[in-house]
């Protein structure tokens, strides 16, 4: 048996056996539940000879109260609306959305206002006024809340220093990069001591490397302040990066939900699936993927794909395979990644071609991953 160095042995393959995931919403009961959705749809109706737009339909899912929960979903899935409903800027058709147990789709006028205080927001392109400098930007919440000016330049300059970018505090937007540029708007939705910072696609105009930089600030943040953190994304790198939770939209539904460990390791949906396609990519090395034939040869491998979850467990599964089928299982590639606090992998195993205790070798292992509820495929064979 062939076994990658990378992969240490760990605890009983009982302890990695798949978990009951892709319940419609990440766990969160009514009382640590920061954000519930109960029963929403959004209808925008006709509207100059345009049809109107189910942009969001029968909705049900809790955020947890301090979590960092990505909402993901193509353009047009409902991204924006659902946003827009849990800062109150938008009304639900039918249902209701609770904020911090406030019914904030209930509320109007200066009870409206107020419930806003208590939910940050940032932007993608973020949104400061030109004509004012960083600190200048920061203090404008503040100031619209009525602080004495003594606490708006003691609240500014502690955020300044939280996000890192407190010799910024004389600049203006335009003598600002892009991270600098965000990290000021972060600050911002920071000012009124929000119990929700709502982030909107808050790292699509940014470079890589200051993309990491921003999800760590706002990691930090979550750490530190305890702020429950909703990421409006179409990038499935954001969530696996920052969120604990993850939320599918697709077509104003929720097609899958749960933790991001779990998703990324069993995704249900075709949506999903192509989302996760687009960040982990063909896990297979070049030289293995171009030696893979759909026909079975004479002699040789089938290759078979097995994702796994837990420290240890793609060694641990791979020792046990090999030794209660009796079978010389090679191991050709490993990919093991840390997403949500908790280790996933896919695993490419060769599995010699023939008979194995009086059937075919492939077949018996296929029916033994599916006895421990490794989700496998088989990719093809290798000469």
């Amino acid at each position: 048996m062939n076994v990658h160095p990378s992969l240490a042995i760990g605890q009983p393959i009982e302890k990695f056996d798949a978990i009951s995931a892709h319940a419609i919403s990440p766990a969160a009961t009514a009382s640590d539940a920061m954000v519930r959705f109960e029963g929403i749809s959004k209808t925008y109706p006709a509207y100059r000879g345009k049809p109107g737009v189910n942009a969001l339909q029968n909705i049900d899912f809790a955020i947890p109260r301090g979590s960092i929960t990505g909402i993901i979903g193509r353009s047009g899935a409902g991204k924006s609306s659902l946003v827009r409903l849990i800062n109150g800027l938008e009304r639900p058709t039918t249902g209701r959305v609770v904020v911090d147990n406030r019914d904030i789709s209930a509320l109007s006028g200066r009870d409206l206002r107020l419930a806003q205080r208590s939910i940050g927001m940032i932007f993608q392109h973020f949104n400061l006024l030109s004509s004012r400098t960083a600190a200048a930007n920061i203090a404008l919440p503040l100031e619209i809340a009525g602080w004495a000016k003594a606490d708006i330049r003691a609240r500014v300059a502690e955020l300044l220093a939280l996000v890192g970018i407190a010799d910024k505090h004389d600049r203006y937007p335009s003598e600002l990069s892009g991270g600098q540029k965000q990290r000021v708007g972060i600050a911002r939705a920071l000012a009124t001591r929000p119990s929700v910072l709502l982030s909107d696609e808050a790292t699509s105009a940014l470079d890589p490397q200051t993309t990491r930089a921003i999800l760590d600030l706002l990691a930090n943040i979550n750490r530190e302040l305890g702020v429950t953190i909703v990421l409006i994304t179409h990038e499935m790198s954001v969530v696996r990066q920052l969120a604990g939770d993850v939320v599918v939209l697709d077509a104003g539904r929720v097609v899958e939900s749960g933790h991001v460990a779990d998703i990324f390791t069993y995704p249900k949906h075709p949506i999903t699936q192509s989302f996760l396609a687009e960040v982990i990519g063909d896990s297979l090395p070049v030289s293995l993927a171009s030696r893979i034939v759909s026909e079975q040869p004479p002699a040789g491998q089938a290759v078979i794909r097995v994702q796994v979850r837990g420290a240890g467990a793609g060694d641990t599964m791979v020792a046990r395979l090999a030794r209660e089928l009796g079978l010389d299982v090679s191991l050709l590639s490993a990919r093991i990644d840390e997403i949500g606090g908790q280790h996933v992998g896919s695993l490419t195993l060769g599995i010699p071609l023939g008979m194995s205790g009086g059937e075919d070798a492939t077949t018996r292992t296929l029916a033994w991953l599916s006895q421990y509820q490794f989700p496998a495929e088989r990719l093809g064979y290798v000469a």
